[in-house]
């Protein structure tokens, strides 16, 4: 599919380098399928925004059912260059979560996104948050994974760290959504170059870090209980719960348009458990009661409860027409900087 670039040099410049940290990090994530499972290797799928008129992306997903439970390394950039009635000229991001098969091993997310105006003026979000399904066993690797975002972050960390765990509260449950969160939102020094190699340096700390937690994980625990994996279940309810009700970048990506709605709900794990999603209903404020019946109904009616991409559709248009009947719940979601619908987050 032929996908047309956005013209800004500062755009062709962020996408060469959300592509270098995609293509390093599928590297990282087939060595582990190597090492460790049957040695699968993530599949590239190629979508366009209006055709690629408006650019589109594309999102390597985990094949290795060994390994992944579920894991998709997205990089889009759509553009208006050829609408000068939109106040944005381009958005370029990597997108990407893995869910690991292994309850032992955690969850990872990591955002880095260069959004820039029509008149110039643009800025880098770079977002990182380690997300365990087993909190008992995670003190170690919060340790380890803020250490290592304090190390890269340096004066900035305290700044980011404080927004990303007020992002990633969720207040029903009086709980974040995982242990150590990182959110930089709206940044530039005014040197594009150098706040472009601080974000490189940034994801490379982050894939690197993850990739060392996962293999350490996988070598001291090669095998997991029932037990673990229920626990594993339920934090995959939350998970969803968290993108599906909280996540401002995941929700504008919805209702900007419906081209890419898989992808963008790549960061859903393969089940949850519905009977914990619905124990949760009655503790949302209207009408976020009501927004989470919907998301029951799109889901299967069985335990495990399986997310397969034709449900993914299903939950993507019950969020896109909850928010088109009840816009004032926008507010509702999680606090801090609103991310504008410019680029396909998938959280």
């Amino acid at each position: 599919m032929l996908r047309i670039p956005a013209k800004s040099p500062q755009a062709k410049e962020a996408h060469e380098l959300v592509k270098g940290l995609q293509a390093y990090f599928v590297s990282k994530l087939n060595a582990l399928a190597l090492e460790y499972g049957e040695g699968k290797s993530c599949e590239e799928v190629i979508w366009g925004r209006d055709g690629g008129v408006h650019g589109g992306g594309s999102r390597y997903e985990a094949r290795d059912t060994v390994i992944f439970n579920r894991g998709s390394v997205n990089v889009s950039q759509v553009h208006y260059d050829d609408d000068e009635t939109k106040k944005l000229g381009s958005a370029t991001a990597i997108s990407t979560i893995i869910h690991p098969r292994n309850p032992h091993a955690p969850s990872m997310h990591m955002h880095i996104s260069w959004t820039q105006m029509r008149d110039g003026k643009g800025y880098w979000r770079i977002m990182a948050d380690l997300n365990p399904s087993l909190l008992s066993e995670s003190d170690l690797d919060k340790k380890i994974f803020s250490a290592t975002l304090k190390e890269v972050t340096k004066a900035l960390y305290e700044e980011g760290a404080a927004q990303g765990d007020r992002y990633f509260n969720i207040p029903a449950l009086g709980r974040t959504r995982g242990v150590s969160h990182y959110y930089l939102e709206g940044y530039n020094t005014g040197d594009f170059q150098v706040d472009k190699a601080f974000a490189k340096e940034v994801g490379e700390a982050v894939i690197d870090k993850y990739i060392a937690i996962v293999s350490a994980k996988l070598a001291s625990y090669p095998t997991f209980t029932s037990e673990d994996k229920e626990e594993q279940l339920a934090y995959h309810t939350l998970y969803l719960f968290q993108v599906l009700t909280l996540d401002r970048g995941t929700t504008s990506g919805l209702l900007v348009h419906d081209q890419n709605d898989v992808g963008i709900m790549g960061s859903i794990p393969s089940h949850i458990n519905r009977d914990i999603l619905a124990s949760w209903q009655s503790l949302m404020p209207h009408p976020q009661n009501e927004l989470v019946a919907e998301l029951l109904k799109a889901l299967p009616d069985e335990n495990p409860t399986p997310v397969d991409e034709k449900t993914k559709v299903k939950l993507a248009k019950a969020v896109r027409k909850h928010y088109k009947k009840y816009p004032e719940a926008l507010s509702m979601q999680a606090s801090g900087e609103i991310i504008p619908p410019t680029v396909d987050n998938h959280n």
